[in-house]
This record gives C-alpha cells, structure tokens and sequence, in this order.
C-alpha cells in the first residue's frame, strides 16, 4: 500500500466527487481484466494513488484513472508471476523431499533385485498383471511365480530395513 498523507478540505472534497463520479466506471472496466474482489481493491488503491493530484490539473480524468488502474493491475500480475517463478525454483521442503527420497530409494533397490525376482516383482507391482498371467508369459507354474514374489519382498524388506 501506499503511504497515506493528510490531504487539505478541498483536496479531500476533489477526490470524493471524483471518486463519486467514477468508482463504478472504473470498477466496470477493470472486470475485464480481474475479478470482482480484486478490482474493488484495484478501484481503492486508484483513488489513494490518485490523491495527490490536483483536480483541477487533471483535464482527462476518466483516462487518468484507468491509467494508474491498469498500471496497478499490471504491477500486481508481474509481481504473482514472480512469485509463481520463485515458488517453482524453491528447494523442496522436508515433507516433500521425503516421498521423493522414497521413491528413489525404492528404485535403487529394485535395480538390484536379481532379475529372476525383480521381473516378477516389476509385473506384479507395476505392470498390474496377476500371477497366473505373469506365469503364461514366462512359461512358468503360478506356484513359482508366488515363490520369485515373495523371494523379491524379502530382498525389498531386508534392503529398506524393514
């Protein structure tokens, strides 16, 4: 916001015909750029903007309004798309970082997993195949399709400490 300053009686009287006369005007037309709620806010901070200025220097008052509306609406985009860029750069945080740190850690193990358990492991848990369909594609019996399973669980189990 804006520093306030004490303005005299007639500046004050200036300001509110001004503010009178063109508040739904200008409201109106910053719709087309933001929604209702910001351009209320958009419409206050124009008029607190705008009062230092003498009224009767301002000889196009509807252009000068829309003027310093628009710049603040502008000002105010460029400033969340700044915020965007920081939050997108930002480290993760703790609570964040830890599903992720899982997540590798879980790939890493499944990397080493010897191939005879992980293939299973990987169709089953990732492939969405059910044993018996697991068992067809690599001319096994289901039976030892639930043994490489469960052989690839402990390896899983005792690698992540479980």
């Amino acid at each position: 916001m804006t520093d306030t300053k004490q303005l005299g009686t007639e500046a004050q009287d200036g300001i509110n015909r001004l503010y009178r006369r063109y508040a739904a005007w200008l409201d109106r037309r910053l719709r087309a750029h933001v929604d209702a709620e910001a351009a209320a806010d958009v419409v206050q901070e124009t008029y607190i903007r705008a009062a230092p200025y003498a009224l009767d220097d301002i000889r196009h008052p509807k252009a000068f309004l829309l003027k310093i509306a628009l710049n603040l609406v502008r000002d105010e985009s460029r400033k969340e798309g700044r915020r965007r860029r920081d939050r997108a750069f930002q480290r993760p945080t703790e609570a964040e970082a830890a599903p992720q740190f899982d997540q590798v850690l879980l790939e890493q193990v499944i990397r080493s997993m010897p191939q005879l358990y992980r293939d299973v492991f990987v169709l089953s848990r990732f492939g969405g195949m059910t044993y018996p369909e697991i068992a067809q594609s690599f001319g096994i019996s289901v039976k030892a399709v639930e043994w490489r399973m469960s052989k690839a669980l402990e390896y899983c189990a005792s690698r992540l400490d479980l």
